[in-house]
């Protein structure tokens, strides 16, 4: 999963971008509303978190110009004034969610969890796919209750696929959600990952569609 942090304070937008990767997440960060805007204007993020208080473009322009875009992300908008007034124009703008400032980073890791497994249709923190479970509070995976080993990256396809069980995903998609701006993104590495994964869940989940990518999705038969 990728998520995208707009806040101009650095020391906080370190903060929440170290926690975010350490859950697992991968994260872009932006520091002004302009290079925020752009940024989700041109990549595809799965969260945003932005701050409403931005030089240069404020956070409700923002969320609005995304918006009158087409772009569809979870937006959780961070405020650190008390007006209710303030919080209204955020959600009205098109923010799904806010946090008023000072606030703990659980919290906001929290609310971000809680803002994807909803925008991919999943309303529990565990998402269960057969045998197997993603405990996405603890950022965890089980097979038939046993731990799955999973190298970060092996994480980031497993959540990936099981937030969007059931629906068919190309190896581009997958490649602009595992690896942040940054990365030499190269989707054949994707087809490694696959068969990496496939071989410690043990069981026949993820189905490959000549052309178009991969699906996840329980057997008809499972229980």
């Amino acid at each position: 999963m990728r998520i995208l942090v707009v806040e101009d304070d650095v020391n906080l937008n370190r903060q929440l971008t170290d926690a975010l990767k350490e859950a697992g997440y991968v994260v872009d960060q932006a520091f002004d509303g302009e290079e925020g805007h752009f940024l989700g204007d041109t990549e595809p993020y799965d969260a945003v978190i932005l701050d409403i208080g931005l030089p240069i473009i404020d956070g409700i322009t923002v969320v609005e110009k995304w918006r009158a875009e087409g772009k569809g992300m979870p937006v959780l908008m961070l405020t650190a004034r008390d007006r209710w007034s303030d919080k209204v124009a955020g959600i009205d703008a098109g923010a799904d969610d806010y946090v008023a400032k000072p606030f703990h980073v659980e919290e906001v890791l929290a609310r971000v969890r809680a803002l994807i497994r909803r925008a991919a249709g999943h309303s529990s923190s565990e998402i269960i796919c057969g045998p197997v479970r993603l405990d996405t509070k603890a950022s965890k995976a089980t097979v038939n209750g046993a731990p799955l080993k999973l190298t970060s990256h092996e994480f980031r396809l497993l959540s990936y696929l099981m937030h969007h069980m059931g629906e068919v995903v190309s190896r581009t998609e997958l490649v602009e959600h595992m690896y942040d701006q940054d990365f030499d993104r190269d989707s054949n590495t994707i087809e490694v990952f696959v068969g990496r994964l496939r071989k410690k869940l043990g069981v026949d989940l993820i189905e490959t569609v000549r052309g178009l990518g991969y699906r996840m999705q329980a057997p008809a038969d499972a229980a």
